[in-house]
Order: structure tokens, then sequence, then C-alpha cells
């Protein structure tokens, strides 16, 4: 069964820093692109980072663009968001993915509907 397993999440200030980690088990995702998103309450659920399969190319949305950086490790089956200099505005539940017929490809898919393989995503508080 996949299963993708974020964590990381927490309580922290504005203008600190959090890691998160997405763990992907029952299979490797090493020749897949993958993303993070965010879902804030009442809000739809934002794309904020994908990253190819070699970690070569990265893409990270403006709103997040200078602040968070994806990164992953095919050995450890793991992608990786670290995010500096939040703003209560990054308050959200956050969740990585596996973007859809992505073997090979350099596409970055930037809408929900383009990926699969939801993890059950990781809380993210940013007090003032």
């Amino acid at each position: 069964q996949v299963q993708l397993v974020e964590s990381g999440g927490g309580l922290v200030q504005a203008g600190g820093s959090l890691r998160l980690s997405c763990a992907a088990s029952g299979r490797t995702f090493s020749r897949r692109i993958m993303g993070w998103f965010r879902q804030a309450p009442g809000k739809e659920r934002e794309f904020l980072a994908a990253i190819s399969w070699s970690a070569a190319s990265t893409y990270h949305a403006d709103s997040v663009k200078g602040r968070f950086t994806i990164s992953r490790d095919n050995a450890k089956n793991t992608v990786y968001l670290q995010m500096n200099s939040l703003k209560p505005e990054d308050t959200a539940v956050y969740y990585c993915a596996v973007q859809r017929y992505s073997d090979g490809t350099t596409y970055f898919a930037k809408t929900p509907e383009e990926y699969t393989y939801w993890g059950q995503g990781t809380q993210v508080t940013v007090s003032s």
C-alpha cells in the first residue's frame, strides 16, 4: 500500500523556520515529480513547490519563492520543504503528493487534480 507521511510541522513564531519531511513507503517515487501544497481553513489547496526526480529542477510558487526550498533524497524516498522567514499567513495544513504521469517529464503541475497519493498533512501554525 502506498503511503506518504508528512512530519515536521508545529507552532513557530513569525520569522522562524521549520523543515517539513514527506516520507514515502510502499513504493519508490524516485522517477516521479513530487510537490508540496498547503490548505488554510476556508481556503482552497494551494500549490507551493515541486521538484524533479533528479532534484536538478525545482519550481516554487511566487508566494513562497525566496523563503521556502524544496529538496529530496531518493535514497531515503523522502522530500523536504525548508521554510524560513515564516509569516502568520503561512499557517495551514501542509501536504505532499506525487505528480500524476510524471515519470521522466519536466513539466511541473500546479493544481491538486494533477497530483495523487496525498499524505494526511502536517499542521503549521505561525504566531505573530
